[in-house]
């Protein structure tokens, strides 16, 4: 068989593949891997990082969006018989199939990496680990501390679900095409312990968007506006000690954690 050419990039798909292989060792030695290790890979893309991956675990499930890619990697799969190339969509692959233990490694694509971001946590029991390359921006988000502009829902419920470093940056030149926007590679090692039940968890994400669904207002506002009742606002406030002028950004994870509970 013909090994095809490889795949041109799709800019709808935000496809940036990756060409440095010392980033490639350092995103393998962030992950912390063993041999007995079940990998998920999301947009092996070229499969740069798949054959290092391949050669670090016992398992490796590689899902690709791009059939074109997926095609491609096909006709590699004698490099790396452990791993297993699924062609669907990350969004809809059903990620609690997988093996409990699981760690994540991936260079998610930009255009749906915080959603992405969220099902991965939502499932953070069977992912101890998740190491990501991410924007600059996003990756800014999700290790931002109260009273920035970065600080916002996904900073909050990320660090309600785990303890995250943001790692290294990676050049744009570490790229093909050239990406227009910085990238960085960030470690979430998940909490095991979730704190809150699964029903409660619904109610703490609605609580947090609804915080800041306008930033510029404070916080009473913003979640009198967002639906919620003003008594029981002004109520759960004043048994926190917590003054009603106060915006959202200024609340910690724990804050948010105590107003969830106080408002009930």
């Amino acid at each position: 068989m013909s090994i095809p050419d490889l795949p041109p990039p799709l800019k709808r798909l935000g496809q940036n593949f990756l060409i440095d292989p010392n980033i490639v060792r350092k995103i393998v030695a962030l992950a912390e891997l063993t041999p007995s290790d079940h990998v998920l890979e999301i947009g092996p893309g070229r499969g740069i990082l798949t054959e290092a991956l391949s050669q670090a675990v016992g398992h490796v499930t590689a899902v690709e969006l791009d059939p074109r890619l997926h095609a491609y990697l096909e006709t590699r799969q004698a490099e790396f018989p452990n791993v297993e190339l699924v062609c669907a969509d990350a969004l809809a692959y059903p990620v609690e199939h997988l093996p409990m233990g699981t760690v994540v490694v991936a260079n998610l694509p930009y255009y749906i990496s915080t959603p992405l971001l969220f099902r991965l946590l939502d499932q953070r029991g069977r992912f101890p680990r998740l190491v990501l390359m991410l924007q600059s921006e996003v990756a800014d988000r999700l290790v931002a501390k109260p009273g920035g502009s970065d600080y916002g829902v996904l900073s909050v419920m990320a660090q309600y679900a785990a303890d995250i470093t943001k790692s290294f940056r990676v050049s744009a030149e570490c790229f093909r095409p050239r990406p227009d926007v910085a990238s960085a590679v960030v470690l979430l090692r998940t909490k095991a312990h979730r704190g809150l039940s699964q029903e409660e968890e619904v109610a703490f994400r609605a609580l947090v968007k609804a915080a800041f669904a306008h930033r510029r207002k404070t916080l009473v506002n913003s979640l009198r506006d967002e639906g919620y009742e003003l008594p029981r606002i002004t109520e759960a406030l004043q048994r926190l000690e917590m003054a009603p002028t106060r915006r959202a950004e200024t609340l910690s994870v724990e804050d948010f954690l105590r107003l969830a509970a106080s408002i009930g």
